[in-house]
């Protein structure tokens, strides 16, 4: 019986870490989406009718990554204190250093779907940009960023069973998470 509660622990943690690193994503996006948009189109909010040329309308690359680079600072925030505040500190310069060089990688996930787009594909437009960036290279960026967050930047987690010893600790990591956030614990 410990193994399937041990088990049902361990599912009942990485869904509740996967919902809340999606949720930070979706802020991310909501960042990102609308600085790419008004430096390619002039418009942040374009994505289907008329669009002009923004000031990076030639270097579309160059504005995604800008716009990528923007929106790390809100998700680093977002998933220090908010996806992962359960795991260990390592020293906020070691952390923020590797958060962006990993959420590099990931953005150059995202360009280089843009680029194939763009470049081998000839496809120009928002509909194409925003496939390309925001739904296929944000999507494979996403995996990649959810791995290697949790294997390299936010690494060790607190321990359960020292949890589990100590007589004010509470039963599992989605109880401890409801105590400080205001969410309502897991019903079992």
């Amino acid at each position: 019986m410990k193994i399937v509660t041990t088990l049902y622990r361990q599912v009942e943690h990485l869904v509740h870490e996967v919902a809340k690193f999606g949720l930070v994503g979706l802020l991310g996006m909501v960042v990102d989406l609308p600085i790419y948009n008004w430096l390619v189109f002039d418009r942040p909010l374009v994505i289907f009718g008329e669009h002009g040329n923004g000031m990076l309308h030639d270097r579309p690359l160059t504005a995604k990554v800008i716009s990528v680079s923007i929106a790390t600072i809100a998700t680093y925030l977002g998933n220090r204190h908010w996806t992962w505040r359960h795991r260990e500190r390592s020293g906020l310069h070691r952390e923020y250093v590797l958060f962006f060089v990993l959420n590099g990688i990931g953005m150059l996930i995202a360009v280089g779907c843009l680029g194939i787009s763009r470049y081998l594909l000839n496809l120009h437009g928002p509909v194409a940009d925003n496939i390309a960036t925001n739904v296929i290279g944000l999507g494979l960026g996403t995996l990649f960023r959810f791995w290697s967050y949790r294997k390299w930047v936010f690494r060790d987690e607190l321990a359960l069973d020292e949890a589990e010893h100590h007589p004010k600790a509470p039963d599992s990591p989605a109880e401890l998470d409801a105590e400080s956030t205001g969410d309502l614990p897991a019903i079992r």
